[in-house]
């Protein structure tokens, strides 16, 4: 990775497309404190054009700013200081830093509650590390669901002119089939629909449904789910008012220009989703959690320990995460009631196997 120069900007005055700088800020998570979180969000918040706010260790921000040439004190953005309960060593987490980690995101949380952020970007964490610590942590996805009463989130990336939704996450693939079922697509498909309206001002999203076998079951012969399944659920979908079409087999659906012909494309598994839209967006891509009653989005990679103290590290993801994070804030803000109202109500659905984004 490369760093990317820092920009000056005026504090008082400017926008993010059409964003004004009047509205309340962006908290932005440092995650790890031995990753490249510190860096990458100093580096961000040096090029955006909006009010930020970095939730992190004070002495720790302003050592990683002073290693990687950046101006101290931020010139751009205020800090929300939380203390770190020991030292770090870039490139090698301790488990005894675990709760500050979380702590970041509690306070990230309470703040969109009482009106103090207009939404959350987050800086990776080390769900491995946080674990070792005794803290069960299957993700920042799961751990705002819990944190904000929610019971139907579903992870979608932003990238390469693409917006795809997973209706399974991290799942070894021996699991996938039985983990999508009509009600789990239904609720992807409700979450898709109610905030690409919502949130991403789109009228009436037309949304691709992925097949999960090869050329989507091939009228049966090589699987059954998109006959008993897959595609029950999207023609219910569409008697619901969703623009919903599918199953396509995912070989083709992601052919770039039918791909980007869609608002968005679900698909079954992570790695049918990511793959195509990582090779065209690594690096500048987006995680947004559909959902919750907040907005929160990350960046598309990990803490990347073998980059931590370098100051190489490439702050594009962090950049484009708070800078969309903004935008949707902007939207939402700009929604009639009617508008904003939920999605139908579903029985929730368990999550399962979901990572760090």
């Amino acid at each position: 990775m490369s760093s990317a120069a820092a920009s000056p900007r005026d504090s008082t005055r400017g926008s993010v497309s059409g964003v004004s700088l009047g509205a309340a800020p962006i908290a932005i998570t440092t995650g790890e404190p031995a990753g490249i979180g510190p860096e990458v969000a100093l580096r961000a918040v040096q090029a955006y054009r909006g009010p930020s706010i970095l939730l992190g260790d004070r002495a720790l921000l302003e050592h990683t700013a002073h290693a990687a040439g950046l101006p101290w004190p931020l010139p751009h953005a205020l800090i929300r200081h939380e203390s770190l309960p020991h030292p770090v060593t870039p490139g090698h987490p301790r488990t005894d830093n675990a709760g500050y980690v979380l702590r970041l995101l509690d306070r990230a949380v309470q703040g969109c509650q009482r009106g103090e952020f207009a939404a959350i970007a987050t800086a990776p964490v080390h769900k491995a590390v946080i674990n070792e610590a005794g803290i069960a942590f299957s993700g920042h996805t799961e751990y705002l669901a819990a944190a904000t009463g929610s019971h139907s989130v579903v992870m979608m990336l932003v990238g390469g002119g693409l917006r795809v939704a997973l209706a399974t996450t991290h799942l070894p693939l021996a699991r996938v089939p039985a983990a999508i079922t009509r009600e789990c697509l239904g609720v992807t498909l409700d979450v898709l629909d109610h905030e690409l309206r919502s949130r991403f001002a789109i009228p009436r999203p037309q949304i691709a449904v992925a097949g999960l076998n090869p050329h989507a079951g091939e009228s049966g012969f090589l699987g059954r789910e998109e006959i008993e399944v897959i595609g029950p659920a999207v023609v219910a979908a569409r008697q619901r008012g969703i623009d919903a079409d599918g199953p396509w087999p995912a070989d083709t659906l992601f052919v770039p220009a039918r791909a980007k012909s869609f608002d968005a494309i679900v698909a079954m598994y992570h790695d049918q989703g990511l793959a195509p839209l990582k090779y065209g967006s690594f690096g500048h891509g987006v995680n947004v959690t559909l959902g919750l009653p907040l907005i929160r989005t990350s960046v598309d990679h990990g803490t990347a320990l073998d980059l931590a103290g370098t100051g190489r590290a490439d702050p594009a993801s962090m950049l484009a995460a708070i800078e969309l994070a903004a935008q949707l804030a902007a939207n939402q803000s700009s929604l009639s009631p009617e508008r904003e109202a939920g999605p139908r109500e579903i029985s929730p659905v368990p999550l399962a196997g979901e990572g760090p984004e």
